[in-house]
């Protein structure tokens, strides 16, 4: 064998050792959503029934939601209650929360006067750092669960009377 053909041996050589694996990955790729079964599949087949109540990186008011904090996370979640016809005092939330409506309607309020309502049942993503009440409507009261993902460091909840210069 010449020195030419030990090259072009060589070379075609390393071309199927990168083509291989190359091939592999791609095909992978592109078989992968049929292969994965997604996390409905796999909760249905084993019966459990998943039922999607927000996914959105939107506020109820329509803004984007703010980044996370660096510092180290704290997760706090609470059933919170509000009497019929309560309206509670402005406030606002330093850091990302959702809560889930279990009885009762809240009429959620900016200080624009922009209002959402929410019934049983319903999923609302807060606003951050806006100024806002919320208030118990009807006869029922309002019976609700509170999600919050923060920082250790971060209280979840400021009244606005406590605010500066925001």
């Amino acid at each position: 064998m010449n020195l030419t053909s030990a090259a072009k041996t060589l070379q075609d050589s390393r071309i199927k050792q990168t083509f291989i694996p190359v091939s592999i990955v791609l095909t992978l790729s592109l078989l992968w959503p049929l292969l994965a079964k997604s996390h409905y599949e796999h909760s249905t087949s084993h019966g459990v029934k998943i039922e999607e109540l927000a996914n959105s990186s939107k506020m109820w008011d329509g803004s984007k939601l703010p980044n996370y904090p660096d510092g180290p996370p704290k997760i706090k979640v609470l059933r919170i209650q509000v009497a019929s016809g309560v309206t509670l005092p402005w406030h606002y939330h330093p850091v990302i929360n959702a809560a889930v409506i279990l009885q009762g309607t809240l009429e959620l309020q900016l200080k624009d006067g922009s209002h959402k309502i929410y019934r049983k049942g319903d999923a609302l993503i807060e606003v951050v750092n806006t100024i806002h009440t919320g208030k118990a409507l009807g006869p029922i009261d309002v019976d609700l669960i509170v999600f919050y993902a923060g920082e250790e460091a971060i209280p979840t909840t400021v009244l606005a009377e406590h605010q500066i210069n925001r």
